[in-house]
């Protein structure tokens, strides 16, 4: 698993220093290592953060901007989120309905 946070930290970064958050402490590629073994860490909680920072690199590459953007108002924010929500409604049927049909078919 710290393989799979190193190389994203190699292939997102365009310096050896990595700020995940404003304000959080600065980690190299090189020091990486090391700051996984000062405490103990649970591999799925980092792969997920690895997954969030590489989703909100694509979304500042694809938007040019962050979710601190100030643009938007509360209602703009609220409609956003209620379509991500519906979104994933639609993932869940579609998921149950391949599951119901793969459970007919044994």
């Amino acid at each position: 698993m710290g393989d799979s946070i190193k190389n994203y930290f190699e292939k997102t970064s365009t310096t050896n220093v990595k700020t995940v958050y404003p304000g959080d402490i600065k980690m190299t590629v090189d020091s990486y290592p090391n700051y996984e073994n000062t405490s103990k860490k649970d591999s799925y909680v980092q792969l997920v953060k690895a997954k969030f920072e590489a989703r909100s690199q694509r979304g500042i590459e694809k938007y040019n901007t962050t979710l601190e953007r100030e643009d938007l108002n509360l209602q703009e924010w609220l409609n956003h989120l209620q379509e991500e929500l519906m979104d994933a409604t639609l993932y869940v049927e579609r998921l149950k309905a391949e599951i119901g049909d793969k459970l007919r078919d044994r």
